[in-house]
């Protein structure tokens, strides 16, 4: 089971880099694209940007609507 936190630090300039372990496990080369959605309190890191991230949140919405019109 992977660690359930990793720890990484921000640069001067706003930079930070993500950690190795999370990039081998998503899949993320050199020039990958991450999205970054603010949930207010929070940040939730998304790989394959915004596009897959939205589509990611169509589906696990879906899956969670269809069961709980289910259980009605």
């Amino acid at each position: 089971m992977p660690a359930p936190v990793v720890h990484a630090k921000v640069s001067s300039r706003g930079q930070t880099s993500v950690p190795a372990e999370l990039r081998h496990r998503w899949g993320i080369e050199a020039g990958g694209e991450v999205a970054f959605v603010d949930l207010g309190d929070a940040a939730l890191i998304m790989p394959g940007g915004m596009d897959l991230a939205r589509a990611e949140l169509r589906r696990v919405l879906a899956v969670r609507y269809d069961a709980g019109l289910a259980a009605i």
